[in-house]
């Protein structure tokens, strides 16, 4: 039955979509992959196609109504296609991170009961297999990349191409029935569902329908006049939310094209080549391009690197002023111009956005000067502010109204409100219909009113009406003489900095905070390299004197910053320490899309915690790891423990400066 509230011409759900773009955008590209260093393109028109013959061949298998089909890969044509053929058929798609380990995976299968796995390749295949020994409910493989896999049993382990060979030779048999069961999708059918990262736990289940991610999609296209025209990259993982938006949600909505780079390792190459108008990177992609530029400015010859100095310093002065149309004076305009010619012309080219219309970034806060940094080149970088529950979409930046230090206005239909304690609560069309299996956590995250709680903490600004995220609510704590204690503000002002790649901030209840630090290796490594400092391992590297010298140069240029802020200037860190290994996922540390497990971090480290607080100058340790092949095994390491000069509350660069030993 049609819903009332459905949009015109009842598009009630991604296949219905894809009908719609098959016969407006026919001719129009939909998807392109690289492979083999070749450009592939399907027109909407053929991915209709290639999609129905998947949905069909699934059909001949046996997938039934409500079952779950699992989509394991890197971001290829196919495994999409994979997931909106399971819609057709009145199937769910759960796609999953492909860099889990088997157990992780399992857990997710398990929960999700998926009687069907599309994979991309054999180390996925080879998860699943390992996954099946335990879950006896996934009844077939399908796969994509066929390599490795010949002397499998493919009793129930079956080509993708196969799967469609089959689907289009028995199209007839089950035309009228895959028919049906497109015609019985509304819009509160299930469209997608998506596991939260787990920061605090098991990943929960998040079902979005039809609703959920069509409504999303249409408003946040809107906003900023997204179009067939438009060109995306897809490199982000596929069980991310922003990935489904952006490559299904918004690609369907618009009926722009989807671009799939040939591997990680080619993705700036490929993004070069594409050029999309359209491009999202959390920011630790902004900052890693940034580093990248400057490593190779470093190494440029003086008149290049003279030229280079002298059009920035003009670009950060007036670039996001020419950006947001505000007055700017003839002979700006024209040195502008010329360092469009010489630097921020061919900068542009080499980061591959000389044609981003529109850039967004999130996830996490972006450094002031990296924000900036992209914006003085002419690039409309925005910030959003969302959740996987939101269906991504929260607040967002309207063009013009763009600045470092808020994530936006409420994106259109959204509604906002602070709660006493100062977390942020949202209400919008985008919400989640539930966790899977869990309604528990459901009630206590969405109240009857349809208010989700988002577990951050912030305020909208009176006179603009942006809001300004503060940090996780469940990580604002006090210092032990009552105020306030915000760890992600800290940590995000250390991440600014090019050689630091991770930092944690410890402190609630304590009498002064500290930190742990991941060096950066790729610009430390150069660093080094420039200054003639051997070393033989991550390890050796950030233990040695001058990287700690430099990391502490760091940690006190945040302290003074800090100390500016007279509400969080207790925040300044006393004694840090650089760790020994880099935080990792496969450890346990990070969650797959690369935030910080704290609490896992306090239990795992205590040691180099309780050694923080007593006073120590150094601390012996021993890490357990895993190595890429899942071995485990252990790591040594003697780390040296600094004190950090702090400044007194409201100072600034020369404000008396204290010892935290004193």
């Amino acid at each position: 039955m049609a819903d009332a509230h459905a949009p015109t011409g009842a598009l009630q759900s991604v296949p219905a979509l894809l009908a719609r773009n098959a016969a407006q955008y026919g001719s129009k590209p939909a998807y392109r992959e690289k492979e083999y260093g070749i450009w592939q393109s399907w027109t909407w028109a053929e991915t209709a196609e290639e999609i129905e013959a998947i949905a069909v061949g699934l059909l001949a298998l046996g997938i039934a109504r409500g079952d779950y089909v699992a989509i394991i890969g890197r971001n290829r044509p196919a495994l999409y296609w994979s997931m909106v053929a399971a819609q057709k058929c009145g199937a769910i798609p759960v796609p999953l991170y492909q860099d889990s380990v088997a157990e992780e995976m399992a857990y997710v299968l398990e929960h999700c009961g998926a009687r069907f796995v599309v994979c991309g390749d054999q180390e996925q295949v080879d998860k699943v297999i390992e996954a099946q020994e335990t879950l006896h409910h996934i009844e077939h493989i399908v796969y994509l990349d066929a390599r490795g896999l010949r002397k499998y049993d493919h009793t129930r382990l079956h080509a993708l191409k196969d799967v469609q060979a089959e689907g289009r030779a028995a199209h007839e048999r089950f035309e009228r029935e895959l028919a049906a069961r497109e015609a019985e999708l509304t819009y509160d059918s299930t469209c997608v569902m998506l596991y939260t990262s787990g920061t605090t736990g098991k990943p929960k289940g998040v079902v979005l329908s039809n609703r959920n991610i069509i409504e999303t999609s249409k408003a946040s296209s809107e906003f900023d006049r997204l179009r067939a025209e438009d060109e995306v990259l897809a490199y982000l993982p596929m069980a991310w939310v922003g990935d489904f938006i952006f490559s299904i949600g918004q690609a369907y909505w618009s009926g722009f094209c989807v671009n799939c780079p040939e591997s990680a390792d080619t993705m700036m190459t490929d993004l070069r080549e594409i050029g999309p108008t359209y491009f999202f990177a959390p920011p630790r992609v902004f900052e890693n391009l940034l580093t990248s530029v400057m490593i190779r400015m470093e190494d440029a010859g003086k008149l290049k690197k003279r030229i280079f100095d002298r059009y920035m310093a003009l670009a950060r002065r007036v670039g996001p002023q020419l950006l947001d149309g505000k007055p700017v004076d003839f002979g700006d305009r024209l040195g502008y111009a010329i360092g469009n010619v010489l630097v921020y012309g061919p900068l542009k080219n080499t980061l591959g956005m000389s044609r981003v219309r529109v850039g967004y970034t999130a996830g996490e806060a972006i450094g002031p000067e990296i924000f900036d940094f992209y914006r003085s080149l002419g690039i409309n970088l925005k910030q959003l502010y969302g959740q996987t529950e939101a269906s991504v979409f929260i607040t967002q930046q309207p063009d013009h109204e763009v600045r470092p230090d808020t994530v936006g206005v409420p994106s259109p239909g959204v509604e906002l409100r602070i709660a006493e304690n100062g977390e942020v609560y949202y209400r919008s069309a985008g919400v989640f219909v539930e966790y899977y299996k869990n309604a528990e956590s459901t009630a206590s995250t969405k109240d009857p009113e349809g208010w989700v709680a988002t577990g951050d903490a912030g305020f909208i600004e009176p006179d603009t009406g942006h809001l300004r995220i503060i940090d996780r609510a469940k990580d604002v704590g006090k210092m032990a003489d009552g105020s306030l204690f915000a760890p992600k503000y800290v940590e995000n002002k250390l991440k600014f900095f090019p050689n630091i790649l991770e930092a944690v901030v410890f402190g609630n209840g304590r009498d002064y905070c500290t930190a742990f630090i991941n060096i950066d290796l790729t610009a430390v490594g150069n660093w080094a390299e420039r200054n003639n400092i051997a070393y033989a391992s991550y390890q050796e590297l950030a233990g040695h004197e001058r990287v700690l010298e430099m990391i502490q140069s760091h940690v006190e240029e945040v302290n003074r910053s800090v100390a500016g802020d007279e509400m969080l200037s207790g925040c300044q860190i006393r004694r840090f320490l650089v760790l020994h290994k880099e935080l990792d996922a496969d450890d346990g540390e990070l969650t797959r899309t690369r935030k910080v497990r704290r609490r896992i971090i306090e239990e795992k480290f205590a040691d180099l915690i309780e050694a923080l607080y007593s006073g120590k100058t150094s601390q012996y340790t021993e890490t357990e790891v895993t190595y890429e092949d899942g071995r485990k095994g252990k790591i040594r390491a003697t780390l040296e423990i600094r004190d950090a000069k702090t400044v007194a509350a409201g100072g600034d660069h020369a404000a008396t400066e204290q010892v935290a030993a004193e």
